[in-house]
């Protein structure tokens, strides 16, 4: 898979971890330290899907997620989570998110929503 991703998370050993799998996995990985670093990568640079921390300081997986939609309406968001509460998840999917995963995340759930965003991506008239 080529997909091109973009990887926000605050956490700095996470990002270099999950970067190193995905991009053994053959996607072009891009990270962020935070919501605002990738909200600036996404005006400037195209993805296939952003997969996006919920829970970081400043801005949380939820605020990050309506500001991309607001922009960037058909932009596939996949949110990661630890110890979220339910109603958590539902609002993230109401507002937009491809999907919710816990972590750690499971690569193999993740590369299939990962190919569905780009999936969705190449039927989108350009």
């Amino acid at each position: 898979m080529s997909a091109k991703v973009l990887l926000v998370d605050d956490e700095k050993d996470f990002l270099e971890i999950m970067a190193e799998r995905m991009g053994a996995r053959g996607m072009e990985v891009a990270t962020a330290g935070s919501a605002e670093t990738a909200l600036a990568m996404v005006t400037a640079e195209t993805y296939d899907a952003v997969i996006m921390d919920m829970m970081m300081p400043e801005m949380d997986g939820l605020k990050a997620l309506k500001l991309f939609k607001r922009s960037w309406p058909d932009l596939s968001i996949i949110l990661l989570t630890g110890n979220v509460p339910d109603e958590k998840h539902r609002e993230a999917v109401r507002l937009g998110a491809l999907a919710v995963i816990e972590k750690p995340a499971d690569l193999i759930l993740l590369t299939q929503k990962i190919e569905e965003a780009k999936a969705l991506r190449s039927k989108k008239p350009k």
